[in-house]
């Protein structure tokens, strides 16, 4: 078996994997998960209603002190009230973070006033900070409780006060380009970070699944074209098959993919290895001594 991509994993699949974010859940000792991400790599701290904005906050301050550049999520459906956002935008700003992920959140009742990514992103145009670059979050295959109309419409009322989007976890590649088609020709011009999910271990997902309540999560993958399934069976899940399948699309200017953002789901060391094997040059590009 080889130990690099398929034949259809081109050079631009190469380096968009190279230079993949990985995204960090912050469970107790997730520093461990941590060291296992390689130097210069970017890494992405969640925020859940089950670990608050404080455990987002110190882990982003760790991983920022320890030499990775960070992006933090902020879900706003947790942030208290204005001085909660000014305090955290003050710690991100001693730490030298500059990014940050902006979404709504999963707490079923909001801390605050802040019912919406797109209302904490007009409180924060509003504030003084240091951030030059602010991500939001795009659904091209919908979301289980907001219709498909809503979510475009706050997408682009978010539009304005963002820099980036992020698609949330999608298996299937037509279903996502044709969503990016539609988005693009909606005069949505976000660049898209394409959600990703790394090598999963089903047991190891499922046992995570239990410590920080993502449940849910899982379901939602039931749902994603059998993927749990198949994992279940032993099929191998390859997450570069997405992105071969967007042929040509990937690299088109109109669609303006810029990055992967890879849902480790904390196997670092699985999301790790499979980077480095796919992203190795082939025996046609590496150099000849």
């Amino acid at each position: 078996m080889s130990l690099r991509g398929s034949p259809a994993t081109t050079p631009e699949i190469r380096t968009l994997v190279r230079n993949a974010k990985i995204e960090i859940i912050p469970t107790k000792g997730h520093e461990a998960q941590l060291a296992e991400v390689p130097a210069g790599t970017t890494v992405t701290i969640t925020c859940s209603p089950k670990f608050g904005l404080e455990r987002t906050l110190a882990a982003t301050e760790y991983a920022a002190a320890v030499g990775y550049t960070v992006v933090p999520h902020l879900a706003a459906r947790q942030v208290a009230d204005e001085a909660t956002l000014k305090e955290f935008v003050r710690r991100l700003e001693a730490a030298a973070v500059t990014n940050l992920y902006v979404i709504a959140g999963d707490a079923a009742e909001p801390a605050g006033k802040y019912t919406s990514s797109a209302e904490l992103l007009e409180s924060l145009a509003g504030l003084d900070h240091g951030l030059t670059s602010i991500g939001v979050a795009c659904y091209p295959e919908g979301h289980p409780s907001i219709p498909d109309d809503v979510l475009a419409e706050a997408l682009r009322a978010k539009q304005p006060m963002a820099h980036y989007m992020v698609s949330q976890l999608c298996f299937d590649a037509r279903t996502l380009v044709c969503w990016l088609r539609a988005a693009r020709k909606a005069g949505i011009d976000l660049p898209l970070h394409i959600g990703l999910a790394a090598p999963m271990e089903t047991r190891k997902l499922a046992a995570l699944s239990l410590r920080i309540g993502v449940g849910s999560s899982l379901r939602y993958l039931s749902k994603q074209h059998g993927l749990v399934g198949n994992l279940l069976r032993g099929k191998a899940y390859r997450p570069e098959q997405v992105l071969e399948g967007m042929g040509a699309d990937l690299t088109s200017p109109e669609l303006n993919v810029e990055r992967l953002h890879l849902f480790s789901f904390n196997q670092v060391a699985a999301t790790v290895a499979w980077q480095q094997r796919v992203a190795a040059p082939t025996a046609e590009t590496t150099p000849h001594s």
